[in-house]
């Protein structure tokens, strides 16, 4: 696996790459569909592949430990067979369900014993027993395990919980060397930038990270419920620490304007739920705005979602019809309208990509960036 810068914008940071992986060649930026549970919520891996164009997509450590379990995934060749996925797919670690999972959990040095939200059973990660699920569930791309701090967090607590991440890398690169892949294909282990929002811990971890000469770097511990302004802000100073020869991932990062003003600043991956979460609910994200598909004023308009064409069902269905099924709480409202929003957040990083070429970004970025506001 490897990383090849190939483009750096001129008036920004933004940059276009490849990462090559034994699944398949990523073009950066890229954002990263979220399937939890091995599944991109409402749509099928066909049309992740066909209509979304993903080129890679997320799986969640501690939801397939929990269901349908190791047990299940190890005999069926791990999670790309078992979900019929071909292209590279990403884990998180688990770590992000120790700050989700607040009330039901305990932090100690040796790691975080948890309550299983399925059945309340209780079960205990380690470093290296959050690698060693990840070695089994097979995923290109596996996180070390980590503390995600809360916003707004306290200076003293985000310091130590920062050192006991950088401490439990230590143990998560131990183990991902003493323990090769289970099935065939390489995997990589991203190291993840903690330290909230305060800036001297953010160099700290960020030089921290970078001396493990990773394949690739993430920055975690953001969209937590901290205004935009310091999500840029410690973004920005991160990625200025980060090597610029490796890929820059965001971890759960976010709106479409997040996603174009952290491009600009170096960052080449993202993830996040909004895009398939916000569909289930009706909204909708297009090259001309945010729209609420249940609102009475799409009753009668027959136009496209996006007048621009920024997914295959613009061709296929209107505002109206899409309302129309969600009114009715039909199962195809969900299916279309994911597919929707999945298709507009790849288009959205193509066309990133393709100005960043063309040597343009920024100033295309300056006109994108109001309209994606726009509440139509």
């Amino acid at each position: 696996m490897h990383f090849d810068l190939l483009h750096t914008d001129e008036k920004s940071n933004a940059r276009a790459g490849e990462l090559h992986t034994d699944h398949g060649v990523i073009e950066t930026p890229i954002f990263m569909p979220v399937g939890t549970a091995g599944s991109v919520k409402g749509v099928h891996q066909h049309e992740l592949k066909d209509s979304v164009e993903a080129q890679i997509i997320l799986g969640n450590t501690y939801h397939l430990f929990l269901r349908p379990g190791l047990e299940v995934i190890e005999p069926a060749g791990g999670l790309h067979k078992f979900m019929n996925w071909d292209l590279p797919i990403l884990t998180d670690s688990g770590g992000y369900q120790v700050y989700s999972l607040s009330g039901a959990r305990k932090i100690t040095e040796e790691g975080v014993r948890f309550q299983s939200h399925v059945d309340g059973s209780y079960h205990f990660f380690t470093p290296e027993r959050a690698i060693d699920i990840q070695r089994s569930i097979g995923a290109d791309i596996i996180m070390a395990f980590d503390e995600c701090t809360p916003y707004p967090c306290d200076y003293e607590y985000a310091k130590s919980s920062m050192h006991m991440t950088h401490r439990w890398l230590k143990r998560c690169f131990n183990q991902f060397e003493k323990n090769g892949p289970k099935y065939g294909f390489e995997q990589a282990l991203f190291p993840i930038v903690q330290g909230s929002v305060y800036k001297d811990l953010r160099t700290e971890s960020a030089e921290t990270i970078a001396s493990h000469d990773a394949i690739g770097n993430a920055i975690g511990g953001l969209s937590v419920g901290e205004p935009d302004d310091e999500l840029y802000a410690m973004t920005d100073h991160v990625c200025g620490i980060l090597p610029k020869e490796k890929p820059r991932y965001l971890m759960g990062v976010g709106t479409p304007v997040n996603i174009l003003e952290c491009i600009a600043m170096g960052i080449d991956m993202f993830d996040c739920v909004m895009p398939s979460r916000n569909a289930r609910h009706g909204m909708l994200f297009t090259s001309e705005g945010i729209i609420n598909i249940k609102n009475k004023k799409w009753e009668k308009d027959f136009s496209p979602i996006d007048p621009n064409g920024t997914s295959y069902v613009d061709t296929a269905y209107s505002k109206a019809y899409l309302r129309h099924l969600v009114r009715a709480k039909e199962n195809l409202a969900i299916q279309i309208a994911t597919i929707h929003n999945l298709s507009f957040y790849l288009w959205l990083v193509k066309e990133a990509r393709k100005h960043i070429l063309a040597g343009d970004f920024a100033t295309w970025k300056d006109q994108m960036v109001p309209k994606l506001s726009n509440r139509l």
